[in-house]
């Protein structure tokens, strides 16, 4: 794999690990096991049986997970702390045979990504449910779903595409995390108030 692809997709596994961990490393290791993809060498444990079995049953409970309200936030809450270590090592497993340089700069990025994109999901989310229907809810989820095939199939066929898409994502979520912030703080007043508990100066 040249530079260009090996970019393209650890980002694009960074950019999935933060919207569907499980399912990225599920549908990675299948399609390398069945000879669809060529997986680098930091990254051929994917297709391992024990692995496969192991994230496609977390694959299935994070996909329920996520399609119920409130429980969904839960579920990112705790997952913040196994999203982000775990995107950013499948980032490092793409450049794994390369230099030092090169494996600490796709750690950095890959660590950058999942981070932004966990963030922005797990924020927009949790203001999604403080809506009363579930509709947007489970738009939402849908929507996440479809852009996981997205990312993993224009990382391994479209790679500059990707690359192009992912910069884009990146300015949105530049402009994003500070909006998603603002939302929670004034949620977080909101509840205080109702409680009768003192904002914090």
């Amino acid at each position: 794999m040249n530079l260009l692809s090996n970019l393209a997709l650890a980002g694009g596994l960074a950019w999935a690990s933060g919207i569907r961990l499980y399912a990225t490393l599920f549908i990675a290791g299948l399609l390398g096991r069945l000879g669809y993809v060529t997986l680098p060498p930091g990254l051929e444990v994917l297709s391992h049986n024990w692995v496969l079995i192991t994230a496609g049953v977390l694959m299935v409970g994070e996909f329920l997970a996520d399609k119920i309200p409130m429980f969904d936030s839960v579920w990112d809450s705790i997952h913040t702390f196994i999203r982000i270590p775990v995107g950013t090592l499948l980032a490092w497993g793409v450049f794994k045979n390369s230099g030092v340089d090169e494996q600490v700069a796709a750690a950095l990025l890959g660590g950058a990504i999942v981070t932004g994109t966990h963030l922005a999901k797990s924020g927009t989310r949790a203001l999604i449910n403080t809506s009363p229907e579930p509709f947007s809810n489970w738009g939402a989820s849908a929507g996440e779903d479809i852009s996981l095939l997205g990312i993993l199939y224009l990382a391994w066929q479209h790679p500059l595409v990707l690359l192009i898409l992912l910069a884009l994502f990146i300015v949105l979520i530049c402009w994003l995390l500070p909006k998603i912030v603002r939302g929670l703080r004034m949620i977080v007043t909101r509840l205080r108030k109702l409680q009768g508990i003192p904002n914090m100066p």
